[in-house]
């Protein structure tokens, strides 16, 4: 049995056609015809590819690169063995992404995996409003006073709830499900995504832990992307907001009434809280935790495994646990390092 490929190209592309889709330039314009069938990696280069790399850490890979075109940057170009197609720009790596959505779109936006149109004879759709070029699929449930957009899929198992909107052009995976929620264009929520669910949220009672009842909404702006099996809780009397443009990524935790800005970048196991703020634009690394009702100012980055504590302002970088301006904690560590060396040239059997 030979191996499957999920990803066909779309059509061939010429070493021309890529450099202008790009803003790179050829080094020599008469490789501007050499055909490019796909794209991999630097280091295993196949005919017929197009590579890149990244300035001069990789650089030996271009001397015997087996690739039909690589994309470089200017300063690496004469390294590329002769014969094959040089695309130069500012930021390869970049460049190399945008030629690869070119090359295959159907990999950038998930498509629905049964091949169905509309709504399938199969799926459960209970007084819903589905937008004509909407494709509900086989095993999908959409409750009562739910409305599904234009261009959206729901996959397999997927369960939209009463009265939860979601926009055009969007896509929610196999068995995620969509509770109290309102969301807009071009969202995509992978599988197993689980939103608008209440939150671990009690009083102590007279016979143990007595719920709050937990009654807002969930709120996803345009052009989010949610990673597979990430929860995010509805809000206690409020809305949880996911700004325009933010990235999350698989198996993230977000409390109720936390709001995050536009345009974030939210890394995996990270686990944020009840009623905290986030600004625009701000990163958090991996495993990242912060405290219920904190501050994370625009722009800031948090590094991966930070415990935050305390409001952190914008723009700023911090690190550690608990997290605080990152060249303190890099001078913290580095000290105390130095004196777990020093002990253990002493001999001392206890460190």
């Amino acid at each position: 049995m030979s191996d499957p490929v999920f990803f066909e190209p779309a059509r061939r592309y010429s070493a021309g056609e890529i450099a202008a889709a790009v803003g790179a330039s050829l080094a020599d314009a008469s490789l501007a015809d050499v055909e490019i069938l796909g794209v991999g990696p630097a280091a295993e280069s196949r005919e017929g590819t197009l590579v890149y790399v990244n300035g001069k850490k990789n650089e030996t890979h271009l001397a015997q690169t087996r690739a039909a075109a690589v994309l470089c940057r200017a300063e690496v170009a004469s390294s590329v063995r002769a014969g094959v197609a040089t695309l130069v720009a500012r930021n390869p790596q970049q460049a190399f992404a945008a030629a690869a959505r070119l090359i295959y779109p159907q990999s950038v936006r998930p498509l629905a995996l049964t091949g169905e149109t509309g709504v399938s004879p199969k799926a459960v759709v209970e007084g819903a409003r589905i937008e004509p070029g909407a494709i509900v699929e086989a095993g999908a449930v959409v409750c009562a006073g739910a409305a599904i957009g234009t261009g959206t899929v729901v996959a397999p198992g997927a369960v939209i709830g009463p009265g939860c909107q979601i926009g055009r052009d969007g896509y929610v995976g196999p068995g995620a499900s969509v509770l109290n929620a309102l969301i807009g264009n071009r969202v995509v929520l992978h599988p197993g995504v689980r939103l608008g669910q209440d939150w671990f949220g009690y009083v102590p009672g007279q016979r143990g832990p007595e719920k709050i009842p937990q009654l807002g909404r969930i709120v996803v702006q345009d052009d989010v992307e949610i990673g597979a099996n990430t929860t995010i809780d509805r809000g206690a009397l409020g809305d949880t907001v996911i700004g325009d443009g933010t990235k999350i990524d698989n198996l993230v935790q977000i409390g109720h009434n936390v709001r995050i800005g536009r345009w974030c970048i939210i890394a995996a196991q990270c686990g944020i809280s009840g009623s905290v703020t986030i600004g625009d634009f701000a990163m958090l690394g991996g495993n990242v935790g912060i405290g219920d009702h904190i501050t994370v100012g625009a722009g800031a980055q948090l590094a991966g495994r930070s415990g935050v504590i305390g409001n952190v302002p914008p723009g700023a970088k911090w690190g550690g646990f608990p997290a605080q301006p990152i060249r303190g904690w890099l001078r913290e560590e580095a000290a105390l390092r130095a004196l777990v060396r020093s002990q253990v040239g002493k001999g001392s059997d206890d460190v």
